[in-house]
Parts: C-alpha cells; structure tokens; sequence
C-alpha cells in the first residue's frame, strides 16, 4: 500500500516576507551553510538555486514554500508562499500569527541563527585539532533537522549503513509515505507524519531494503509519539542528561543516535556522538594516524571538549567535504 499524496498545490495568496535576526551576524555565512546543506545530490527535502535555499514545511498546519535567503544587514529573509492542497477545505487568505512564530522558529533552528561562534572560535584555534577551522569554514552554522520526527526516523535509517545508501531509504520512504509537491513545475517533498509511519506494518517497508529491525524501530517511535508518550515538548523540557536517557529508552536508539539527535534537533552544545564513523575519520585525517582512533584516543581528545562537543564535532564533519 503507498501513501503517497502527489498533488499539485494552488497559490492561495502572494509571497510575504519575514526578517530574522541573526545572533552573532559577524560569524554567520549562508554561503557557508548552503554548501553544506548542498553536499549530496540525493537530498530531496531541500534544494539549493540561485544561491537561495527552497523546503516545503507545515507551518501552525498550512503547508508553505519557504525561500530563504542573506539579507545582508544581520538577517535572514524568508519569502513565504502558503500553498493548498485542492481537497483541503479550509484555506487562509493571510498567515497566522503562529504560521509566523513556527516559520521563524522552524528556521532559527535549522541554520542555528541563534549561535553566538565567539566563545567556540577562541577555544578552537587554541585546539590543535581544530586550529584553522574557525577561519576556514568562518560562520558555517550547525545545520540541525528541526523536525524532531524526522531526526528520529533519520538517525535509525543511517544506522551502519553509508551515507548513500541512508539518503536512498529515506527517499523511498518518502516516495511511498510522504507528500509530493508540484510548485511552478518544481517538486518538494515533505517527510512522512507520524501518524502515517505508525499505521505501517514492518511488511510494507522491508521491500524498500529496510531491515526488519528498522522497521519495528521506525513504526514504534511513530507510534510513541502518536500516544503522546513522547514528545518534542517534552524533550524541549529536559537537560542534556534527562534527553539523552529518554532517547535511548527508546527501541532503535542508542547512544550515537541519542547524541546526533540532541546534536541537530536538540540543539545540546555537549552532544557528542562519539562512535560516529565520520568524526573518526576527519579525526584521523587531521591528526595524520595510520588507522581510525581507538576508543582510548577517542575519550582522550574529546575529553575536554564539553560545551564545544557539537560544534567540534561538525566542523570536523565538514572536513569530510570537498574544499
């Protein structure tokens, strides 16, 4: 059974624009971040033209085109354009004030524009491992995924698997359980809600090359959050500690994971997924080692990474990419 909706969206009103603010405006490049944001050509969730950064989300229920771009004076501008799907019966001529808020949210979150760099810049050019980046990469953000669902579902389809191979799961679950959008002859995709994912059986996804195990884990945690059993709200709520045990009680969801999800959704400036393969080999890049570090070396150059963890972590991360 695919549940796929593949509609053709009607323009229910003209383009409006919101500016926000960014934190720490001398350490912010959104040149920086699209080349981040623009590493694989398998990313489906958001594209990249004319140096503007295009995603379709809900925004207070109302699905909406974001076109986000540099303002150029601190801020961050965002051309929104609500769109409708024919059978929807109620329509709104205007946003919401909570269409707004979410929108503003939802961005703020995804390109951290709420990051003050400084402290971490000066704690990373005194870092052997780290001196240099902050000048070569100055003002790349930690791109999160602001859906915490999603982050969910992405952690476990990434699970000893490359990251190929991860993108192509993801887009197949997509494709049979999300929403295809037409917009201007251009299509967007929204990730599967999970009231979608917690109907499944492991049956109608195995086919897609899911392992059994990932299905079973991807329909509980969809099936957690339906129940209300668990929540972004409550994540929000909780410390780093009280985050990280709440994740990994979940089936599917272990320490990498609980660390990548607090790291990108959470926003934990701690979060450090330490058994992350990719951190590991920028690890042995830079420090010129014959082989991956072992857990020993791991903790000890770690160690004192603390409040620096996540962002360590993702600039080291973005080593990995092409100059």
């Amino acid at each position: 059974m695919e549940l796929l909706a593949d509609f053709l969206f009607l323009y229910t009103m003209d383009v409006q624009q919101i500016l926000v603010d960014v934190t720490d405006p001398g350490n912010f490049s959104f040149q920086e971040c699209l080349i981040f944001l623009g590493r694989s050509d398998k990313e489906s969730l958001h594209f990249i033209r004319e140096g503007r950064l295009q995603k379709v989300i809900l925004a207070d229920g109302i699905p909406v085109l974001l076109t986000i771009s540099d303002h150029g004076d601190g801020r961050v501008a965002i051309d929104v354009l609500p769109v409708a799907f024919p059978e929807l019966e109620e329509k709104s001529d205007v946003l919401s004030t909570a269409a707004v808020a979410e929108i503003r949210r939802y961005v703020t979150r995804w390109l951290h524009l709420d990051a003050d760099l400084r402290d971490f810049y000066k704690w990373a050019d005194a870092n052997p491992l780290l001196e240099g980046l902050p000048s070569r990469y100055r003002g790349l953000r930690l791109i999160g995924i602001p859906d915490m669902f999603e982050s969910l579902c992405w952690t476990i389809i990434g699970q000893q698997i490359n990251l190929a191979f991860a993108y192509t799961l993801r887009q197949r679950l997509i494709e049979h359980f999300g929403y295809s959008i037409t917009v201007d002859g251009a299509v967007y995709n929204l990730f599967p809600r999970p009231e979608v994912i917690a109907a499944l059986s492991p049956e109608m996804l195995t086919p897609l090359q899911f392992s059994g195990g990932k299905a079973k884990y991807l329909i509980a945690t969809a099936q957690e959050i339906v129940a209300g059993t668990f929540s972004a709200a409550m994540l929000d709520s909780m410390s780093y500690q009280q985050a990280k045990e709440r994740l990994v009680a979940l089936k599917g969801i272990g320490n990498w994971s609980a660390n990548y999800i607090l790291m990108k959704y959470g926003r934990f400036p701690e979060a450090l997924p330490l058994e992350d393969a990719g951190l590991h080999n920028a690890i042995k890049a830079r420090m010129q080692l014959a082989a991956k570090p072992d857990a020993a070396l791991l903790k000890q150059i770690t160690g004192s990474w603390q409040e620096h963890a996540a962002y360590a972590t993702f600039y080291l991360w973005r080593t990995l990419l092409p100059q």
